[in-house]
């Protein structure tokens, strides 16, 4: 068994659901996951306001015009199989809702304390509840201005009311940590937005005490005279000063809403081995010393439910290594009940002035090859929307094709109960796909299809995502990408904090009248390939008895699949094959459609396991070889031919 699958026995998956329909008997079996399709992964990415940034793209944009643009945001994190937002709602002490608080955002109509004529985070909890998407309201707790200017905040900021609060450095203006009127301050201002509105979890980033800048002090001595009590020295009183926000949000957020998840995006680096053995093999700027934020500490204390750490260096670098970061935090949040999602440096895959690594379309995909050896990594986080849009030399690309093949559920938290399972009330088979319908008390579900018509269900068909099609807050939908086949649907109930129910009982549909699927496997007789094709049963994710696998050569030497195509039309064509790291990045795969081959690359170290998508293609009627698999490639590892599966549509 290679480092790729991973055997999860039954009893596991039994604590995450029982299912009435599953003999006893099968306790001792096992089910082999493909860590290409987990079932729980956070997937989000940050949509920043600060400065315009991300959203709204410009200000004084009309309502219609910025909602437009939110529904856009929200409508490409769904085609990358994203499960959740981060949108910053109180970049700069200013609000994006009517707070009682603080005024509204610059960034919203140009003027501070301008109304945008309705309620935008109302607005944006909807739309992102409407697509399934979890909505983590994001606030920056300190900074006042990106100037230093008092006379420019609108006369009713309370950084003009109370001038005491309040200091400049390094030409912005930042709220004083270390008054403790100002920490309960930026509590209630965020539990206004808690309290008022449907979020899912709270988020801070790693704007803690300002980042150092050259020459300049932090100009809080007076404060310090005033409440630093048995603190020997300021660098122990100002972390003291972040904790106590810290530890407070986390028992107020809970208090008021127990599902609310709250989660911090520190500085990569906590500290550098060089000065504290506990730290990590690294040689930058130390949080802990530098803006007095003692992540660590957060974790090993209980006080956050995520933590998101900034990790935006690439694989090798020799001051913080990705990989060498990845294994610091996940040793830190292992046995904390924290969980760890890493936030990924979207905005310099492929960007002007980025080092060497940046510019190759595979670094950011590495990044989560990477997280796969660590078990508490639970997700990724990416900086920022428009870098996500941009997709800039198909990095992004490359990590949905690669990692985000099917959706995922999230991470669940906390130990609530399970709901109740559903129940499928119809299943019927129409022109626009196969329509599903049930009832159920989950706040969401999930929709698995598995092939044919099983008599029962199997826990393995819901151990990773390689089944799963949908997740949604719906009790209706129609799967569009069923074809002529037969399937078999299960739905499961999830609470708010992601519990999962057991699966409901099946219910199969038929193949449609007229229908045409056929699937040739390397055993059968449409099957044929060369005397370099050697034969295998290596992986556990293999179709059939075994699977066939060549090395590649400057030669094309097909595999071919051959099969008897009814009439000429429109088929969708998929192939099967087992995956592992050491197997080809880029395996040709030759289509004969009408009109001229078609050759389609596939990355067979991921994704295997189950049936992959080549496409739509226009087919001639008649008996012939359909789908070859090609030797030819220049990137290294076995190339492997397995089964195919061609159906009209």
């Amino acid at each position: 068994m290679t480092a790729l699958l991973r055997t999860v026995v039954l009893a596991v998956l039994i604590a995450a659901f029982v299912s009435p329909l599953t003999p006893s008997a099968a306790a001792a079996a096992a089910c082999t996951v493909d860590p290409a399709t987990p079932k729980r992964q956070l997937r989000a990415m940050w949509i920043s306001s600060v400065a315009n940034i991300d959203w709204p793209s410009r200000t004084g944009l009309s309502a219609s015009a910025q909602q437009a643009e939110f529904r856009a945001w929200l409508d490409l994190a769904v085609s990358k199989r994203m499960n959740a937002v981060v949108v910053q709602v109180r970049p700069t002490a200013d609000a994006f809702w009517p707070s009682p608080y603080e005024p509204w955002s610059q960034w919203l109509t140009g003027t501070q304390g301008g109304n945008p004529g309705y309620d935008p985070l109302a607005f944006m909890v909807k739309e992102a509840h409407a697509r399934n998407l979890e909505f983590h309201a994001w606030f920056n707790p300190y900074r006042i201005a990106n100037h230093d200017d008092p006379s420019r905040l609108v006369a009713t900021h309370p950084a003009r009311q109370h001038p005491d609060w309040r200091f400049p450095y390094g030409g912005k203006l930042y709220y004083n940590p270390g008054i403790p009127e100002v920490r309960d301050f930026i509590e209630d201002a965020i539990m206004d937005a808690v309290s008022r509105y449907d979020v899912d979890g709270v988020h801070l980033d790693d704007y803690f005490y300002p980042y150092p800048v050259s020459g300049q002090s932090i100009p809080d001595a007076a404060t310090f005279d005033r409440y630093g009590g048995s603190f020997s020295n300021v660098g122990d009183w100002r972390r003291n000063n972040v904790n106590l926000l810290v530890r407070e949000l986390d028992q107020r957020i809970h208090a008021a809403k127990p599902h609310v998840s709250f989660g911090i995006s520190p500085f990569g680096i906590w500290r550098n081995a060089g000065t504290d053995p506990l730290g990590s093999r690294t040689s930058g700027l130390q949080s802990y010393d530098a803006i007095y934020a003692d992540s660590r500490q957060w974790v090993k204390q209980g006080w956050v439910d995520y933590l998101a750490p900034q990790i935006y260096w690439h694989l090798g670098f020799s001051t913080a290594a990705y990989e060498v970061l990845t294994a610091w935090w996940s040793e830190q949040v292992r046995g904390t009940g924290v969980q760890l999602v890493i936030g990924q440096a979207a905005y310099r895959a492929g960007a002007s002035g980025q080092e060497a690594a940046w510019q190759d379309p595979a670094e950011l995909s590495d990044h989560l090859y990477d997280n796969r050896q660590h078990p508490e990594v639970s997700g990724d986080i990416y900086f920022s929307a428009k870098d996500v849009k941009a997709d800039r030399i198909g990095a992004f690309t490359r990590v949905v094709n690669a990692h985000y093949t099917r959706p995922a559920l999230l991470p669940a938290r906390g130990s609530a109960a399970a709901p109740a399972a559903p129940a499928i009330t119809s299943a019927t088979r129409g022109s626009s796909g196969v329509q599903l319908s049930w009832t159920g008390s989950g706040t969401s579900y999930a929709v698995y299809r598995v092939d044919g018509t099983p008599s029962a269900a199997d826990p393995c068909f819901f151990a990773d995502a390689r089944n799963l099609v949908k997740t949604t807050r719906q009790t209706t939908f129609t799967d569009t990408t069923a074809t002529g086949s037969a399937y078999t649907y299960y739905v499961t109930a999830l609470n708010r904090t992601h519990q999962e129910s057991a699966p409901s009982a099946g219910r199969a549909v038929t193949s449609s009248p007229g229908g045409f699927s056929v699937v040739i496997d390397n055993a059968d007789a449409g099957f044929a390939a060369g005397s370099a094709w050697g034969t295998s049963t290596y992986s556990g994710q293999l179709h059939g008895a075994d699977y066939r696998f060549a090395a590649p050569v400057a030669a094309s030497d097909p595999a071919w699949f051959r099969a008897a195509v009814p009439s000429a039309g429109s088929y969708r064509v998929e192939v099967w094959y087992p995956a592992d790291p050491g197997y080809n990045s880029a395996t040709p795969y030759i289509v004969a459609a009408s009109g001229g081959n078609r050759t389609v690359t596939v990355d067979q170290r991921t994704g295997g396991g189950a049936w992959r998508d080549l496409g739509t293609f226009t087919l001639n009627a008649g008996t012939y070889n359909v789908v070859g698999v090609s030797r030819w490639t220049s990137t290294t590892g076995y190339v492997i031919a397995d089964a195919v599966r061609i159906t009209r549509v």
